[in-house]
């Protein structure tokens, strides 16, 4: 029992340092963070697209960053490292982070989506569909959807390949969900078929000629032998 309280602790600390910090490394385009537990400390491994915000001139962001932890949530001796996302706009909670940005700037929601989508599309992803619910041009609320490409909506494709994001933002008109579905390049579904093409083996000229001498002088079916009495 009491091995499963501290697990639940655990795990509700590892959520309010995360929310913390989607909020607090909005700028650098937080993607995502590891945690793990050693003997000498804490290992935090955070995935931004902008690594260089977080460390800041000689290290000082990241040297603050690790007191704040510290101290507001306990965690012992954090040792943070960055690791640059390699292609932010694969990423549905930076794409959808971006997408809330715009709106909040005063870009119109149809625009920015759409901008977002072909950047999604450029970057290779086979399907995406991104979608903005709340009081979008009227007070009463409503939903969008845009959408391109391949996208699975149920099963094991879905849980296992779908990558996803949820993002709510507060504008004059009140609060607008943004969520960011994305099937990223490179992943082979269970109904796609390869056909694969029929190799024909070709003979060639010096395989002809390496054929043996009893082949070469092995009479054919039907053909008599002569011999000379």
């Amino acid at each position: 029992m009491v091995l499963k309280k501290a697990y639940i602790q655990e795990a509700k600390k590892k959520v309010l340092v995360e929310e913390f910090l989607k909020e607090y490394l909005k700028s650098a385009g937080y993607s995502s963070m590891k945690i793990v537990e050693t003997p000498i400390g804490t290992s935090i491994t955070l995935v931004v697209g902008r690594p260089g915000q977080v460390i800041g001139p000689g290290g000082k962001n990241i040297k603050e960053l690790s007191e704040i932890l510290s101290q507001r949530f306990g965690l012992k001796n954090p040792q943070i490292s960055v690791v640059e996302l390699k292609d932010p706009f694969l990423d549905p909670y930076v794409v959808a982070t971006r997408i809330g940005e715009a709106i909040e700037r005063g870009i119109k929601y149809r625009r920015a989506v759409r901008l977002y989508l072909r950047r999604i599309q450029a970057a290779g992803a086979i399907g995406a569909e991104i979608k903005v619910q709340g009081k979008l041009t009227t007070e009463r609320s409503r939903f969008e959807k845009y959408r391109f490409g391949y996208l699975p909506a149920a099963g094991e494709p879905k849980d296992r390949f779908v990558r996803v994001a949820t993002v709510s933002i507060l504008v004059p008109q009140g609060l607008i969900g943004i969520k960011v579905k994305i099937l990223p390049p490179g992943v082979k579904l269970s109904d796609q078929i390869e056909v694969v093409e029929p190799q024909t083996q070709e003979v060639t000229s010096e395989q002809k000629v390496s054929q043996s001498p009893q082949q070469e002088n092995k009479p054919e079916i039907g053909e008599k032998n002569e011999s000379k009495s």
